[in-house]
């Protein structure tokens, strides 16, 4: 436990600032579960609407530093591939 002022509001900033990035994170898993899911189910305008939300958000995800610029960039691609595919 920490005795220092500042060690103490840094605990409890950490604390918030780890939650935020969990709930960013969490919902950034949505998305790309839901593009999966309209890619699979084979419907066109589902999935590229799906699509530009979920490139949308990985972009911001990027942004904010909770992926690495290539991971993001390799998800991209990939979405594109299998939304090329499936057409």
């Amino acid at each position: 436990m920490p005795n220092i002022k500042s060690a103490k509001k840094r605990v409890k900033v950490t604390k918030t600032k780890n939650l935020q990035n969990q709930m960013a994170k969490s919902a950034l898993k949505t998305v790309l579960k839901k593009f999966d899911a309209a890619v699979a189910a084979g419907d066109k305008s589902a999935a590229e609407a799906a699509y530009k939300v979920a490139v949308k958000a990985v972009d911001q995800a990027a942004a904010k530093h909770l992926m690495h610029k290539n991971n993001a960039a390799h998800k991209k691609s990939a979405m594109t591939l299998k939304l090329n595919n499936a057409q």
